[in-house]
């Protein structure tokens, strides 16, 4: 059976939760990380030497890093869903995941949800957290012309271009922050909210997390 170890309020584990939830893959969920420990646990880091989660062993297949783990489940497990033959296919969504990744996750996670939320009120950066904020509504703003015209990112089905961008809307949304109008982004963001897997996995309260800069 697949076995995934990570904390359930973990942002990158509940991407890969998500994912599992559309592939309706049975697994075991190994609670790990945060105030679970066990991540510098000999047997983990055999697993993992860099001690983070998400991880999954599939059949004594170890794969890290959650998008890693992504393009992993949707090969292994999504067929023509989740993971196209046609290498054109698979690049516009690598292209999406990749700046999921590498500036909407950094600016959205880092700067405004750490900065914020789990950072004690008399330690907060305002200038930093406005200015993370602000690219936000940029990073949004490209995803609102986008899906103007689209249910989803890529088009009318659901893609890993979509859970990897759309795991920040539940925080994003719950925040108390302010937010620009994003009508294309709010609808898409109630389409996702219709999914079991997303309610399921995305959808967890973060109230531990409030001013915690260690867990």
């Amino acid at each position: 059976m697949l076995k995934v170890w990570g904390r359930r309020s973990s942002f990158n584990v509940q991407k890969v939760m998500w994912l599992i939830g559309e592939l309706d893959l049975a697994h075991e969920h190994i609670n790990a990380g945060g105030s679970f420990g066990g991540l510098d646990a000999l047997e983990f880091l055999a697993m993992n030497p860099h001690g983070r989660v998400p991880v999954i062993d599939d059949g004594g297949t170890i794969v890290w890093e959650s998008h890693a783990i992504l393009r992993y489940l949707a090969a292994r497990h999504g067929a023509e869903r989740f993971w196209s033959e046609d290498p054109a296919v698979r690049a516009r969504v690598d292209g999406w995941m990749d700046w999921s990744q590498t500036a909407l996750q950094p600016d959205f996670l880092n700067g405004v949800f750490w900065g914020f939320f789990r950072t004690p009120e008399d330690q907060r950066n305002w200038p930093a957290i406005r200015a993370a904020l602000a690219r936000c509504v940029q990073h949004f703003t490209k995803l609102e012309r986008l899906l103007e015209q689209r249910s989803f990112l890529l088009g009318a089905e659901l893609s890993l271009a979509d859970i990897t961008a759309g795991t920040s809307l539940y925080r994003y949304f719950e925040l108390e922050i302010e937010r620009s109008a994003l009508p294309a982004v709010e609808r898409w963001y109630r389409t996702l909210q219709e999914r079991a897997a997303f309610r399921t996995h995305v959808m967890i309260p973060f109230g531990e997390l409030r001013g915690r800069l260690a867990y």
